[in-house]
């Protein structure tokens, strides 16, 4: 049995044991995160923070073309929300929007100001769809302190006054300038002297040619590679292991919450040979895509967006820890469009 066919047994395994839990019925579910704009710049910037107890609502057309509440949802303490909703609704034309927040989790980020988001269309597998929405933002009344200035609206300028009106008094008549005196010719400066001419160089030696540059080795970082589990847990393969290292301990690395789940000694390498049960199958595939979004840029998760998604699998149901490890297997696996660009380590 070669790579590909273990990847769609492996598949196949996932989701009859996602059947037989709670049984496949038609439903879509849409996620995201809300943050706090400090700097009121409109965007997720390195100042902002994730947005706990922010509503988010869901706003789609009805059949006249109005605009009517879908469902409404808090953001948990990682400024996540998800809502589901039953069938397989298009949600092409709905919009997401931050409504209102309560002061306790939002510290003072509670005024809105950020435009709605439409949910974009990322898994569909029998009759379930997964969406999600690109970051909201929150604002607060002002701008922070330690915001750089370009960074929010500068105030206009004041207007510039009027010119006053000229006076209606007469204008006195100024006397007549004096002319002015007659000044001597300039003296006739002498000729400068004759200078030799300058002395002859001689030629520069002309030096060796340079050797040829090696070619630019191919940065790993910038191309476009997705491997599974199995080509991470290769000896030859080892030194990709760059950001986090297989001891690594998987509370440290996932949380608290993945802590409370799978114990605080199970290592990341241990977490990789989970199988055939949906906790572990979920931890194994969440490593490995956390793997790959350290390795390649394009990697379809950022390594935020592994973590985020990983425990918010975590606080849900079985079939969702399901449905998240099977959107990280999909992901690991290349999508059908990227290959594992992996090279044996010297």
């Amino acid at each position: 049995m070669d790579w590909s066919q273990k990847l769609y047994f492996t598949a196949f395994v996932v989701v009859a044991t996602a059947a037989s839990i709670r049984g496949i019925h038609g439903y879509a579910m849409v996620s995201g995160t809300v943050f706090c704009d400090q700097c009121k710049d409109g965007q997720v910037s390195l100042f902002d923070y994730p947005l706990n107890g922010t509503k988010v609502a869901m706003a789609c057309p009805d059949n006249n073309g109005q605009m009517t509440t879908w469902g409404e949802e808090t953001t948990n303490w990682l400024g996540s929300f998800a809502m589901r909703f039953d069938g397989t609704p298009d949600l092409g034309g709905c919009v997401a929007q931050v409504t209102n927040s309560s002061e306790e989790g939002t510290r003072g980020c509670g005024t809105g100001g950020g435009q709605g988001r439409s949910p974009r269309l990322m898994f569909r597998m029998f009759d379930m769809e997964m969406y999600t929405v690109d970051p909201l933002i929150s604002q607060p009344e002002d701008p922070m302190s330690f915001c750089p200035r370009f960074s929010y609206p500068q105030p206009h300028p004041n207007p510039v006054s009027p010119p006053t009106p000229p006076s209606t008094l007469p204008v006195p008549t100024l006397p007549p300038t004096p002319p002015l005196p007659h000044l001597p010719p300039m003296p006739t400066l002498p000729p400068l002297p004759h200078l030799p001419p300058m002395p002859t160089l001689p030629p520069l030696p002309h030096l060796p040619p340079l050797p040829p540059l090696p070619p630019m080795p191919p940065v790993p970082y910038l191309e476009a590679s997705a491997c599974p589990h199995q080509n991470w847990m290769m000896p030859e393969y080892r030194c990709y292991w760059k950001v986090i290292n297989p001891d690594s301990k998987v509370g440290v690395v996932f949380g608290l919450i993945a802590a409370r789940k799978y114990g605080t000694d199970i290592t990341l390498w241990e977490g990789m040979k989970g199988r055939g049960e949906p906790y572990t199958t979920l931890l194994r595939e969440g490593t490995t895509a956390l793997l790959n979004s350290y390795n390649s840029v394009q990697f379809p998760y950022h390594p935020l967006g592994v973590i985020q998604h990983m425990n918010w699998a975590l606080m849900g149901s079985t079939q969702q820890v399901m449905h998240t490890a099977l959107s990280f297997l999909r992901a690991n696996s290349g999508n059908g469009r990227f290959t594992c660009k992996f090279n044996p380590c010297k």
